[in-house]
């Protein structure tokens, strides 16, 4: 626990059997329980995380990269989370930053927490391939511009939320692919969560899963799209699913 508060790191996980190991290593003490759900792999990820002891959840059908985040939410938060860590299980980012992440929200200062790897010189130090730097300079230009923020970058796999923030937001309005993640930061945005930043190295290497080069663009015009709608809906111009309170967020 930190500051009395549950700590539960999640891996939504695809095919991560050769990094998984190092990843665990690097999840730090004050971590109460690590939760993994594996989006029907096709290799060996769930025996492992089972044989290091993770608490395994097996999707029988893949269910994309935003299906399987809200099952590691809906499962942390039955499990009486108070801080939930969603960590990509390729070891692209380090699991030892979790520490610092969840006390910036366990002592109050922010309700979610989002490790950059732009703040700082770690991206193409790390690996980042310069095509995907520049697109994420410039998509996050757009969104800082559509959303009225100063975000470094909205595209980080690594993020922290307080309980409240999973139990309010609609997320079951959002997409199940990898725009999920852009989606999310639009509605904290929306709903007037804080929402801080920590800079983060980061890696890439052969087994660190990457999405193709149609996938990004998909992804791209993804998150184009939910920054408009963002600013559409503050116009009033528009009403969407993802702006509209709940008081259970997911069901």
């Amino acid at each position: 626990m930190i500051n009395g508060k549950k700590v539960i790191v999640v891996l939504p996980a695809y095919n991560a059997e050769k990094t998984l190991e190092d990843t665990w290593r690097e999840i730090p003490p004050e971590v109460d329980e690590v939760v993994l759900v594996d989006d029907c792999s096709r290799d060996n990820t769930a025996v492992l995380a089972q044989k290091l002891g993770i608490i395994t959840v097996v999707h029988e059908v893949n269910t994309g990269y935003g299906g399987n985040q809200k099952t590691c939410y809906r499962i942390a938060l039955d499990m009486g989370a108070d801080i939930v860590v969603m960590v990509h299980p390729d070891y692209q980012y380090t699991p030892r930053l979790v520490t610092a992440m969840a006390a910036m929200i366990a002592y109050g200062e922010f309700d979610s927490v989002l490790a950059s790897r732009i703040l700082g010189t770690g991206a193409l130090k790390g690996g980042m391939p310069l095509y995907k730097y520049v697109a994420n300079r410039f998509l996050t230009l757009v969104e800082n511009i559509l959303l009225g923020q100063k975000f470094s970058e909205y595209h980080t796999g690594f993020r922290a939320f307080s309980r409240e923030v999973l139990k309010k937001l609609p997320l079951d309005a959002n997409s199940n692919d990898f725009v999920f993640d852009n989606q999310m930061i639009a509605q904290m945005v929306w709903f007037g969560f804080r929402v801080g930043e920590l800079s983060c190295p980061t890696r890439y290497f052969k087994e660190a899963s990457s999405i193709n080069f149609r996938r990004s663009v998909v992804y791209g015009l993804g998150v184009l799209a939910t920054a408009l709608r963002f600013r559409l809906n503050r116009w009033g111009l528009a009403s969407s699913p993802q702006y509209m309170m709940k008081d259970k967020g997911l069901t």
